[in-house]
């Protein structure tokens, strides 16, 4: 039970905290007074149009990138398998901030098929180059360097900027949820429709592909073709919010581990929805000192997720590792009882 309640007190806190915290500062009862009140007062106007789907926003992008970052790790047998260690987050800021600089007038809802294709181009990459996964080692260094790459070309693009751009570049490449609205929240809806249903069918296979390509094979599991789907979802997940806040970095990693600390014994099917709550969390929490901790200059929430996520998810990693490598320690540990009914050798002698 430690689990929900947690995942409920983080998520009410930082919810408190996002919709009261700021200019004006919004006691917890008038919350609902300042909603009911809308475009009547300043309070309304700033919590019902610029913290509510801010709030929204962050729930929903953390739950997406939690989700994914499971499904990643999990279909590649690397709890190190994160979107931004396989080329899919770069990818997709790239397909976003290229017609920026470039100059191109295209309307915001063609901005998510251009992130989804930046994402498939830089996963695709990843998987094709280390022979579709088959070794989890091969996917992570490969991964690497198609991030490497796709954040060169980035660069490339950040030179060709002018000032203005380069601000707005810059910002959206650390992951930030400032000045979000209603229509980037109802922005996600589509995508949300296709990728959930997805996800869910593709929770049971997960758990068949951590066995390994040959015992998938055996259950009647095409390995490959089952791990370019799980990539083909994740991409799903990660590609609108992309598009949307950038890339928030980091999110897909601690967010698994958390899942997994909590409940060791479990598998994909019963990882993946806390995996999605502690994504939302994580998001949640660090858009509250991206908001307040320098204000009224606002910080990239992406920061915040990338300072703290990346220390928490590695001592996570290792201490799952301890409790995994306890439990048959202490297992040998404990003498074996004989059985009451089994009979010795010397009494089955007649």
């Amino acid at each position: 039970m430690r689990q929900p309640l947690l995942v409920v007190a983080a998520l009410t806190v930082a919810s408190l905290c996002a919709l009261c915290l700021g200019t004006p500062y919004v006691p917890p009862h008038r919350l609902a007074g300042a909603l009911l009140d809308g475009d009547a007062t300043l309070a309304g106007i700033v919590v019902g149009e610029l913290r509510v789907p801010r709030l929204v926003l962050a729930l929903i992008a953390g739950a997406c990138l939690g989700a994914a970052g499971l499904v990643l790790q999990e279909a590649l047998r690397n709890p190190l398998a994160v979107p931004e260690m396989l080329g899919v987050s770069s990818g997709a800021a790239l397909g976003v901030a290229a017609p920026l600089v470039l100059a191109l007038s295209l309307p915001a809802a063609v901005q998510p098929l251009l992130a989804l294709a930046g994402a498939a181009l830089g996963g695709g990459l990843t998987l094709l180059a280390a022979g579709l996964g088959r070794s989890p080692a091969a996917v992570l260094l490969t991964g690497a360097a198609v991030a490497a790459a796709l954040q060169a070309a980035l660069l490339v693009l950040m030179v060709m900027a002018d000032q203005l751009d380069l601000q707005l570049i810059y910002r959206y490449l650390l992951g930030s949820l400032s000045a979000r609205t209603w229509d980037d929240v109802s922005g996600l809806w589509p995508w949300l429709l296709v990728a959930v249903p997805a996800l869910v069918l593709c929770a049971p296979i997960l758990s068949v592909l951590r066995l390994g390509d040959e015992d998938a094979e055996a259950l009647g599991v095409r390995a490959q073709r089952a791990r370019l789907a799980a990539l083909a979802i994740a991409v799903l997940l990660i590609a609108p919010v992309t598009a949307v806040c950038g890339p928030v970095a980091w999110v897909g990693f601690l967010a698994p581990h958390l899942a997994r600390w909590f409940n060791p014994a479990a598998g994909a099917v019963r990882w993946l929805p806390w995996s999605a709550a502690w994504g939302a969390v994580v998001v949640m929490v660090a858009d509250v000192p991206a908001r307040l901790a320098l204000a009224p200059v606002e910080t990239p929430a992406g920061a915040w997720t990338a300072l703290l996520g990346v220390p928490a998810g590695v001592a996570l990693m290792r201490s799952g590792r301890r409790r995994r490598a306890a439990g048959p320690a202490l297992s040998a540990a404990v003498p074996a009882q004989p059985d009451a009914h089994r009979t010795t050798g010397t009494e089955n002698v007649r």
